[in-house]
């Protein structure tokens, strides 16, 4: 009887925090924050510089360059491809390529200098790409960083620069569509879009009096002067999660700006520019997840509990106790247990469509869930041995970056 109640308890819980993350959480679930392009209308066109960081990306180049190098973009834009100690042949591949379509005039690649201390990789190829702007006194309007394996469609930067100027916003980020085609990448991704939505919900995000602030590194449009402002990319140099921190800067920096100040900031799903990286295997997208996870918990192992009992409590709980309720014949336990459960696939459904995956895929979210678990805490276990975020081949402590 004592056993009863508690998970009866336990499951009335996992019911209320549900009814809480579909009524209260910003709508995260619903996915419905995109820029409609029938209401971007672009009267003039800003200046603005793309900066790429890549290592090792001849092999996507030929598709994600090709992209960029092809907007229907109206006005002047450069791309600066940083190219960081590549070995494969990148800068040779993005400069054959920019002669192909005839477009030199507008790709610059620079030869990335050696890692400096207290910098992640990725960041640090960022920033090369900065202090050339400077160096060549562009004075671009915007700024675009984006990944080296990122396929644009060719209205997405008129798209975002339109959606900034309509709205006079600081940054505009958009995550893109992730691979989305293996048996792994349909069983894994969509949830981590929807793990994302949930963390950072997009509407609290895009609103300028919400505390909320995040961004998607892939693709994040900010105008020069307020990077500049919130003290370039050197306030972020330490931060593995460089893209939301970002965003809090810039979001918190708009507090104080008195004189015609930007409305705020932006973060939108997109359905038409799509990441080309590959997520064919459990491993790979394992890696993905461990690399950040428990820096999103500021290394606390308190936080780190917290998560693993909120988890098991939102997402594992209503499956076992329907089993549960239905092995010892508690009808009240196998409701409680069923009806949180259909609320939660419900929940789901918007990202599966976002996706053009099955629905069926909803069901499992439980099972998703639990992998996730294991995945932060394992992401845990590679801080405490030493080790924490990766990019292309690097490993990054929190020793090598303080």
């Amino acid at each position: 009887m004592e056993n009863t109640s508690i998970i009866t308890i336990i499951t009335i819980l996992s019911l209320i925090i549900w009814l809480y993350l579909l009524l209260f959480r910003g709508k995260f679930w619903l996915s419905n924050q995109k820029i409609d392009p029938e209401k971007i209308s672009l009267t003039t066109y800003p200046s603005v510089c793309v900066v790429i960081p890549a290592r090792n990306e001849a092999d996507v180049l030929p598709v994600s360059l090709i992209s960029l190098l092809n907007q229907d973009y109206l006005g002047d834009f450069k791309i600066i491809l940083v190219d960081d100690q590549s070995d494969d042949g990148t800068t040779e591949i993005a400069y054959e390529l920019a002669t192909i379509f005839d477009k030199t005039d507008r790709l610059t690649v620079i030869s990335g200098e050696l890692l400096s201390s207290g910098w992640s990789g990725k960041l640090w190829a960022m920033e090369q790409g900065i202090k050339y702007i400077k160096e060549q006194n562009l004075h671009p309007d915007y700024i675009l960083f984006t990944d080296a394996d990122i396929e644009h469609h060719k209205t997405n930067l008129r798209e975002l620069v339109g959606k900034s100027q309509q709205e006079n916003l600081a940054l505009t980020s958009l995550m893109v569509r992730l691979r989305c085609q293996s048996i792994w990448e349909q069983f894994l991704i969509p949830a981590f879009v929807f793990f994302f939505e949930k963390l950072y919900p997009f509407l609290w995000v895009n609103d300028p009096h919400h505390k909320m602030a995040a961004a998607a590194g892939g693709c994040i449009l900010i105008r020069q002067d307020i990077l500049e402002q919130v003290g370039g990319l050197e306030i972020v140099r330490q931060a593995l999660i460089d893209d939301c921190s970002l965003a809090a800067a810039v979001k918190l920096k708009l507090q104080d700006v008195s004189e015609n100040p930007p409305q705020g900031i932006w973060l939108g799903l997109s359905e038409k520019t799509c990441s080309l990286r590959p997520y064919d295997s459990l491993e790979t997208i394992w890696d993905m997840v461990a690399r950040t996870a428990y820096t999103q918990l500021n290394y606390s192992p308190l936080l780190l509990i917290g998560t693993v009992m909120g988890l098991t409590i939102i997402y594992i709980v209503p499956p076992v106790s329907l089993i549960w309720g239905l092995v010892v014949g508690n009808s009240l336990i196998t409701s409680l247990g069923g009806i949180t459960w259909l609320l939660m696939s419900i929940s789901y459904l918007p990202t599966l469509r976002l996706y053009k995956t099955s629905l069926l895929w909803s069901i499992s979210l439980p099972a998703i869930s639990f992998l996730y678990l294991l995945m932060t805490i394992d992401s845990a276990l590679r801080h405490w041995r030493g080790k924490g975020g990766r990019w292309k081949g690097r490993v990054y402590s929190v020793d090598h970056l303080s």
